[in-house]
């Protein structure tokens, strides 16, 4: 019997009248914004204007979507184009399939054409966005967990996710490892670690984003080594496994040649960004000089007309006479007397 276990959504859909909400959909879609806005923070820390990030992704965003789906049915093109296969269900998207691979390698095509654009050097851009992406991919894969897909194998530890039968497509439930929430959390630490190494060793030329691919596939690796999901094999290892392992030794080869050819980062990533934030800032100083000095001016004028206040009370004693200054001299006098006696000590 098992005492623990991470329960799996009865539904992945609610309707909204006939509008479908589903819940994979929606990872995507919160993964893509927080990607593209901690992109945005970063690309200004490194003198980008803000925005910037948003105009690319608009290009990279639909270039990924469509090269996840093609990775995922070119490797798993079986429930589309074999044997009573459904060649729509490849535009079905929702349903869940897209290959991390294809979404990355084609999105990096948009994010070239909207850097080209711009006259933004891709490699400085994809530093930037690097981080955001390993979030986005820790979000995306909850839309695993509704759609009860891409689980590992069965197992009774206490953090086991519980996967409810589904003969219609062959689904056995029970009790499984969460490989999405392995994946998740993998995600999670690869963004905090290219985030302090970026700061630590100031990556540039591209640095960054090859750290988070080389991170991010050896944590896949082991994670899709773990799916019972149908996959091709090849020499005993899942395609999954495979890709990952090249992909980590090309990124971290590229680490290791760039850091060689092209040390420290680059100074300039967005023309005109850091004159016009100069220009800002100059302007604001100006005004803020320009307050100080109307302020100073107006203290000024204050501190002028007080003597002209005091002018009543001297007329006043004037007019009284001698006797308001016989008067007025004992008190003189009793003000002075302490000043002059006694002793005084610091404390």
């Amino acid at each position: 019997m098992d005492l623990a276990f991470i329960p799996s959504p009865s539904v992945g859909v609610v309707h909204l009248g006939p509008i479908p909400l589903r819940g994979y959909a929606f990872c995507i879609i919160i993964g893509v914004f927080v990607g593209v806005w901690l992109g945005n923070k970063r690309w200004i820390q490194r003198g980008g204007r803000s925005g910037t990030v948003a105009d690319i992704a608009v290009w990279a965003v639909p270039f990924g979507l469509v090269g996840g789906r093609l990775y995922h049915v070119i490797t798993t093109y079986e429930p589309y184009f074999g044997k009573n296969g459904h060649p729509l269900d490849a535009f079905k998207v929702w349903e869940g399939g897209l290959g991390i691979w294809g979404a990355v390698a084609l999105g990096a095509v948009g994010a070239w054409i909207g850097c080209r654009r711009r006259g933004i050097p891709m490699p400085a851009y994809a530093d930037a966005l690097a981080p955001g992406l390993a979030l986005g991919q820790a979000i995306g894969r909850w839309g695993n967990w509704f759609n009860q897909e891409l689980y590992g194998k069965p197992t009774d530890v206490p953090w086991a996710l519980k996967i409810s039968s589904d003969p219609a497509i062959g689904r056995i439930g029970g009790t499984y490892h969460p490989t999405f929430l392995y994946e998740c959390l993998w995600c999670i630490g690869v963004a905090a670690l290219v985030i302090w190494a970026d700061k630590r060793f100031r990556l540039g030329h591209g640095r960054a984003f090859a750290l988070y691919v080389a991170a991010y596939c050896a944590g896949r690796a082991w994670i899709e080594y773990m799916r019972v999901d149908e996959a091709h094999h090849i020499l005993g290892l899942r395609l999954n496994v495979w890709t990952a392992l090249i992909v980590f030794v090309l990124a971290v080869v590229y680490l290791v040649v760039s850091a060689k050819r092209a040390p420290g980062r680059e100074e300039v990533v967005e023309p005109g960004a850091l004159e016009e934030r100069a220009a800002a800032e100059a302007a604001a100083a100006e005004s803020a000089g320009s307050d100080s000095d109307a302020a100073t001016e107006a203290d000024g004028g204050d501190g002028a007309e007080a003597p002209a206040g005091k002018a009543p009370a001297a007329e006043a004693e004037a007019e009284d006479g001698p006797e308001a200054v016989d008067a007025a001299a004992p008190s003189a006098d009793a003000d002075a007397k302490p000043a002059g006696s006694g002793s005084t000590k610091k404390s």
